[in-house]
């Protein structure tokens, strides 16, 4: 067993441990990575050549956590693990993002890379771990790979940046980036920020990637020792050189010209694809002495070059001319338009058009029992702000069925959600919900998802902080070329030809969110700072248009909005508001028809009563505020009778609180027995509190002072008492005891 240990330090001084050759050895690749008492295994296979036909990377990432991890069962009704969870989804794909530039461009073979997490100690945070782990797996095989990566979170905390900060630490944390690098290159970017400007991201990045050097290093070594560093061979193309040259030839000029024409996306598209079908119809006419099978071939060979011809047309008109597949220029955003409340019924809505990608988004508010629960692994908590982003295939002109959600729709849905969420207030006591309908799309649906979101939730009225735009960047720099171009509010197919899809979110003086895939070499920190200057004035445009639609959220919510009223109690009174086995919040629920949630936070009970109407709110309100309240001694209660004694009834004034009222305080006159005023058990009847017992608590009630005082009624006198004798002297005037025998006496029969 030939076991290999590598370790690296970070900053702060903790270490990372790589470990291989221990466990899974069948597989191409294993590393154990360990970080305190957080334990990954990563795993990488691959086919043993390409599937004929594969014109592209066939990579799968899965990154998994067990429960048993943390200690924990699964949740549903089988017990185990099944399919991937959001958090589990979003991990994979930003490894995904790291790797998948980084295999050879003509590796067309498959590749499956697993990270498990099989050890969780709360403390370290697994998911910025898993990018090393997986990269270690690589590094660790013969599987074609340009270089060695890693991913790291960084922070700031208290105005200090911190490398893969712990769970504690990030409660304190303004910026969560997740980074990805090489150790020459940052490759992938994404993460929220509170209140950080661009040129705090750019020392975010470089602390980041300082921390990752390193960590590349290491794998290095660790290829070297393994022997590794030699990958294997490959032919997963067959390429015609003459073909290739020919079509370059024959049709880059044609490309380029339809780039200059500024068409619509389809109109594009179909300029594009009658270029090659007409050349594809001479080739084979000049081939008539090929099979069906190599004409076959030979077009989906002529198909490959044709995508690099139609790349380095578009790319060449950019940086040569400045001239854009829509003819904009570098710099402009195309032409927006913004509608609010176009439906009737949601609580907001929203349509958000920006060339040709449009966005419908519906806000939706909710109750507390509308919060999502959130169960994975190492957090289980609840969500008050929802975002869904739906992508259908019609949206792109494209005839098919649509087959649920996606880890793309997940992806796009969740950088929208971190672009919007800081801005939800905290107190505000509704859930919400948006729900992004992609309608139209060419480039740009994730951040069309925040403007329109941005413009529903005010459409809604939600108190907004502040709106929030979004804006994609792009970037063209050939290799061994200084002359480089950053477009903004880039289209589908420019994020297809270019260097970078870069996309930040934020308000007018700062970013929210962000997320950059870099797919070059060599882009060095003051043209991602250009980039994001660049970016920031897009934003600020989009910004405009937005808040020219509708300058703040709306003052008063919509009328099928469900109501809301929060309010606190004392936490002593918790269980007296849900009674026994929840008996007295569910009748209290039933009576009024409001739906009544309580929550202890902070040694408070947290009270939300929703209902459709004010009447019913009112009402479960003063239920639950009789419940909580405390009896005043001279104030009026409306009690019920609910029990008859010979010396008087008991009356319950507020809920689970009896006071005496005592049967010389039922009327002026005297009565005998208590059914002789008319009161029986369950009456209603009013009452005055005179006094509290400072001893025993105990409740004493009056009805007659309520009542009008009959004239000339003298109160009657009691009889006067004798005087006591002292305590002493009656004992001294006591009988003195007969004298007894202890012993039984007998008696005469």
């Amino acid at each position: 067993m030939n076991v290999i240990t590598k370790t690296v330090q970070l900053p702060d001084g903790r270490t990372i441990t790589i470990e291989t050759g221990k466990v899974a050895k069948q597989a191409d690749g294993s590393a154990v990575l360990r970080m305190g008492n957080t334990v990954l295994l990563a795993t990488v296979c691959a086919a043993k050549e390409a599937v004929p036909g594969t014109d592209f990377m066939p990579l799968q990432v899965d990154y998994r956590e067990q429960y048993a991890a943390a200690g924990r069962f699964p949740g549903g009704f089988t017990k185990r693990e099944g399919k991937a969870s959001d958090n589990e989804i979003l991990t994979s794909r930003l490894v995904d993002r790291v790797l998948r530039p980084l295999f050879p461009s003509d590796f067309h073979t498959e590749v499956y890379v697993q990270v498990m997490l099989f050890s969780a100690d709360g403390i370290d945070q697994p998911d910025a771990l898993a990018g090393f782990a997986a990269s270690a797996a690589l590094a660790a095989s013969d599987i074609p790979f340009e270089c060695p990566i890693s991913e790291v979170r960084v922070a700031r905390v208290n105005g200090e940046y911190v490398i893969d900060p712990t769970f504690e630490q990030m409660k304190e944390a303004d910026m969560d980036i997740m980074v990805g690098a090489t150790k020459e290159n940052i490759m992938m970017v994404e993460g929220e920020m509170d209140e950080v400007s661009e040129q705090d991201l750019i020392g975010a990045l470089k602390a980041a990637h300082e921390a990752i050097k390193p960590m590349c290093v290491l794998q290095e070594e660790l290829s070297k020792e393994l022997g590794t560093d030699t990958k294997r061979e490959y032919d997963d193309e067959v390429n015609d050189e003459d073909l290739r040259q020919q079509i370059k030839d024959e049709l880059y000029q044609a490309a380029y010209d339809i780039t200059k024409q500024a068409l619509a996306k389809q109109e594009r598209q179909d300029a594009f694809d009658k270029l090659i079908a007409d050349f594809l119809e001479k080739y084979d006419a000049a081939h008539s002495d090929l099979s069906d099978d190599d004409l076959d071939e030979k077009h989906a060979e002529a198909q490959r070059y044709y995508s690099d011809v139609m790349r380095d047309a578009m790319r060449r008109c950019v940086l040569d001319e400045g001239i854009r597949l829509d003819g904009r220029k570098t710099t402009e955003i195309r032409p927006i338009w913004c509608e609010v409340s176009p439906l009737p019924m949601p609580h907001g809505s929203s349509i958000f058009t920006r060339g040709e990608t449009q966005s419908l988004t519906t806000c939706t508010l909710g109750t507390k029992l509308d919060e999502k629960m959130v169960d994975d692994v190492l957090d289980k908590s609840y969500m008050r702000f929802l975002l869904h982003y739906n992508f259908p295939p019609f949206c792109t002109g494209e005839a098919k069925a649509q087959r649920g959600v996606g880890r793309r729709e997940i992806g796009h849905g969740h950088l929208a959600w971190r672009a919007l969420k800081g801005q939800i207030p905290a107190d505000f006591p509704y859930t919400v919900r948006l729900v992004s309908q992609i309608l139209e799309s060419n480039g740009s649906s994730s951040m069309a998802t925040v403007c329109a979101g941005t413009l529903a939730l005010m459409d809604a009225g939600v108190p907004m902080k502040k709106p929030v735009s979004g804006i994609a960047m792009g970037l063209i720099k050939n290799p061994g070329e200084e002359k480089y171009a950053i477009l903004s509010d880039i289209l589908g197919d420019e994020y297809h030809f270019s260097d970078m899809d870069f996309k930040t979110t934020g308000k007018k003086d700062c970013l929210t969110s962000t997320q950059m895939d870099i797919k070059c070499d060599g882009l060095i920190f003051e043209k991602k700072k250009k980039a994001l200057l660049q970016a920031k004035q897009g934003r600020e445009y989009i910004l405009g248009k937005l808040t020219d639609t509708i300058a703040e959220p709306r003052k008063e919510l919509k009328p099928q909005v469900p109501r809301i009223e929060a309010f606190e109690i004392p936490k002593e009174y918790i269980g007296a508001v849900i009674g026994p086995g929840g008996k007295i919040i569910q009748q209290m629920q039933e009576e009024t028809g409001a739906t009544i949630t309580i929550d202890e936070v902070d040694g408070v009970g947290k009270i939300q009563v929703s209902a459709p109407n004010k009447e019913s709110i009112d009402a479960a309100m003063q239920k639950i505020k009789a419940i909580v309240a405390v009896p005043e001694v001279g104030e009026v209660y409306e009690g019920t009778v609910r029990s008859i004694m010979p010396y008087g009834c008991f009356v319950e004034i507020l809920p689970g609180k009896d006071g005496l009222l005592h049967i010389s305080e039922i009327d002026w006159k005297r009565l005998e027995t208590v059914e002789e005023a008319g009161i029986h058990e369950g009456d209603k009847i009013k009452v005055k509190l005179l006094e509290i017992d400072p001893k025993t608590g105990k409740y004493k009630l009056s009805h007659r002072v309520l009542l009008e005082k009959p004239e000339g009624y003298v109160e009657r006198e009691r009889r006067p008492r004798g005087e006591r004798r002292p305590r002493g002297e009656r004992r001294n005037d006591r009988r003195p005891r007969p004298e007894t025998n202890n012993e039984h006496t007998e008696t005469n029969d």
